[in-house]
């Protein structure tokens, strides 16, 4: 009798603990207040044990999207112009334990964008990113915006921009954590997330270069956002990085996005398929072909089997939840197979339930809209963000 293959390696490798030293990583992208699948669209490191470290050096490339944040991962999320997006950050990848940052890891946030003409070959460091949105330190509600992080459950939201033309960004969270920065240690925390905008202005963004700026590069050691004093503090708080980009008026922004067609351009590239029965980050699973032979049947238990494999040696520090998910499904099929039933699969096109962690009930209102969405963004703090109506 044929086995099927082992996978208990591999899904033990998946189940190692992420070890936490206090610090955080961005882990998924909720697109209309709707999450998109932990890890799905997001650049993070690959490594459990230290995805959640801040960026080591300044100078380095991993500023732009983290380490392994070069490497595009296989989806880019569809979002419209003007839909909100939400980065959620977390203690723990896979949220073994609750938590979004450290109490202590005090200091400001921000969110850059960058446009992409090719996701996959592109490079997420250096020139051309611009910032949507940024909060220090909050006088009225005497907070630090990761400290309204942290009461908003780990997650942050901004609008898009109206002004953005369409087609492959790279957004990207950022959290500096200044509880070392008297010692010359300033922390960064940063990923990516890849989107793609829906809408009708094509072309490239030119912006002043009062606005865009290369990462790495974009702060330095001695830059006083990063050595500022949060025990003995001089406030204002100087915010490191460019200004927030302002969208120009109507009749400027026909002339600053440059159009190269007249239709509204198509996501073509990064589309998850909409055939899949499960879903763990950037790897979907298929049905396996039918059969009704006896070889047929071990055929698609192999089959089933490989993708199981792809699913686990794909899984980000955020887990193989849904991997395991879909072995179940393969156990089914080799269950069958055994017992003599060779038409199949089971439950042929089924979905299969995800096993995703729960998202949060509360999800924060835009930070880088009018007055009343700040509002609810501030609901437990005011925001300081930049309009960008």
């Amino acid at each position: 009798m044929k086995q099927a293959p082992s996978l208990l390696l591999v899904a033990a490798a998946a189940l190692l603990p992420t070890m936490v030293d206090c610090h955080t990583v961005f882990t998924t992208l909720f697109v209309n207040e709707v999450s998109q699948g932990d890890g799905t669209c997001v650049r993070m490191s690959m490594d459990p044990q230290h995805c959640v470290d801040p960026i080591d050096g300044l100078d380095s490339d991993d500023m732009a999207c983290g380490v392994n944040g070069g490497k595009a991962v296989a989806f880019t999320c569809p979002a419209p112009t003007d839909g909100k997006l939400t980065f959620e950050w977390r203690l723990w990848a896979d949220a073994e334990q609750p938590g979004a940052l450290d109490p202590s890891h005090k200091g400001p946030c921000a969110v850059y964008a960058k446009q992409i003409k090719n996701m996959t070959t592109d490079s997420a460091a250096g020139p051309g990113w611009v910032k949507l949105w940024d909060e220090g330190y909050d006088d009225a509600s005497g907070k630090w915006c990761t400290e309204k992080v942290i009461e908003n459950n780990g997650l942050m939201s901004i609008d898009i921009p109206k002004s953005l033309p369409g087609g492959d960004w790279l957004f990207r969270p950022e959290l500096l954590a200044l509880h070392n920065a008297d010692k010359g240690d300033p922390q960064f925390y940063t990923g990516c997330a890849q989107v793609f905008v829906q809408s009708d202005k094509t072309g490239n963004l030119d912006v002043p270069s009062e606005y865009s700026v290369s990462i790495p590069g974009y702060v330095q050691a001695d830059t006083p956002g990063l050595t500022f004093n949060i025990y003995e503090p001089r406030f204002p708080y100087p915010m490191p990085g460019p200004k927030v980009y302002q969208p120009a008026a109507d009749s400027e922004m026909k002339a600053a996005v440059a159009s190269t067609s007249s239709k509204a351009v198509q996501q073509t590239k990064g589309t998850i398929p909409p055939e899949y029965l499960i879903k763990n980050a950037n790897w979907v699973g298929v049905e396996v072909s039918s059969y009704s032979t006896e070889d047929g049947c071990w055929k698609a238990s192999e089959a089933c089997y490989d993708q199981a494999s792809e699913c686990y040696d794909s899984a980000p520090p955020t887990g193989g939840a849904n991997c395991r998910v879909w072995e179940e499904k393969c156990d089914g099929i080799t269950a069958a197979c055994s017992a003599g039933d060779f038409n199949g699969p089971p439950n042929k096109g089924k979905k299969l339930q995800s096993d995703d962690p729960a998202p949060p009930a509360d999800i924060p209102g835009a930070a880088n809209t009018d007055i009343e969405v700040r509002r609810r963004w501030g609901r437990r703090g005011t925001s300081l963000a930049a309009s960008l109506s």
